[in-house]
């Protein structure tokens, strides 16, 4: 509930005030006293403080079907590329483990070792399959540390 306060305040050069009637000190006695102005004021229930804001209430929006669509369609429209590790005879087998766990974000041991057998053993492996930008940042990264790698489509998808 909301009640109205009216009354007057003075004004002098030291700041404001608001004088009751038989005050000793009023700033309205005297040669000030003509400086005195009505005013109102909205006051709401006690507890609520005036002018103050409620925080906000943030609501957090799942997507619905269509846009996971969309998401799903925009990703397949990208193709995805290989990035093709091929073996050489001069890097130490731990030294490539070491590399493509570097290189590799979320690259573990038992899959680095792997890669390296099959590169090994094969002549060459496929490392990871992603997008055309980030095959060819690893890529130029794996040659960054001396490694043979290549990029390729990865046709028929993932």
């Amino acid at each position: 509930m909301e009640s109205a306060i009216r009354g007057r305040f003075a004004l002098s050069p030291s700041g404001i005030s608001n004088p009751k009637p038989g005050d000793r000190y009023s700033l309205c006695r005297g040669p000030c006293s003509n400086l005195c102005i009505p005013t109102a004021a909205i006051t709401t229930r006690p507890g609520k403080g005036a002018g103050l804001l409620e925080k906000p209430v943030i609501e957090k929006v799942t997507p619905g079907r269509e846009s996971e669509f969309d998401l799903r369609k925009s990703r397949k429209s990208v193709p995805p590329y290989r990035v093709i590790l091929h073996n050489d005879n001069f890097n130490k087998r731990e030294y490539v483990v070491q590399v493509l766990m570097k290189v590799i974000p979320g690259m573990t041991i038992d899959n680095a070792v792997n890669i390296m057998q099959e590169a090994h053993y094969n002549g060459l492996s496929v490392v990871i399959i992603c997008s055309q930008a980030d095959a060819e940042v690893y890529c130029m990264q794996l040659r960054g540390n001396g490694l043979l790698s290549s990029i390729e489509p990865a046709g028929g998808g993932c």
